[in-house]
């Protein structure tokens, strides 16, 4: 069986994750969508929301799993016997960090890192890009499937 991990943080999960993840399971037996969990980041979404989140948006997906991890990347892949991790690249600073990234986790584990470049119609796109312009009344419901958007607009105006 071919799978692999699509690691990020997904807060929260854009149109641009939902491409590469999407086309990921075109080309994997299995895929599995891993929400990363960094104390050092503060996130809007807390991990099991934005678990919630990807399962009700990848629903329509037979061979994607969804789930969690607060360590290292490599540990999961090894734990669940994992050989290949998918990132995508918007533009070529992403490569920069990536590939860096690629080549820690080749080293310390073995694991291959696959780049997908991301569709030109979100090249732009991040979730940090998504919450700054949302937090400023900006309209980013074309940005995110529907009731992501719903629930990113309820969570600012919570937080407001």
């Amino acid at each position: 069986m071919r799978r692999a991990v699509y690691p990020g943080s997904y807060d929260p999960v854009t149109h641009g994750h939902l491409d590469i993840i999407e086309r990921s399971a075109e080309v994997f037996d299995e895929i599995v969508v891993a929400v990363m969990v960094n104390k050092a980041k503060q996130t809007l979404f807390t991990a099991e929301e934005r678990v919630g989140m990807l399962r009700d948006v990848t629903a329509h997906l037979p061979n994607v799993k969804i789930d969690s991890w607060p360590g290292l990347l490599v540990q999961y892949c090894e734990k669940h016997g994992i050989k290949a991790i998918v990132k995508g690249l918007r533009a070529i600073s992403d490569f920069d960090y990536e590939l860096q990234q690629a080549q820690m986790n080749q080293q310390l584990s073995g694991v291959a890192t696959l780049f997908m470049p991301t569709s030109p119609a979100y090249s732009f796109l991040s979730s940090s890009l998504v919450k700054e312009v949302a937090k400023y009344g900006g309209d980013v419901s074309h940005l995110l499937p529907a009731p992501i958007h719903e629930q990113l607009v309820k969570r600012l105006t919570e937080r407001a």
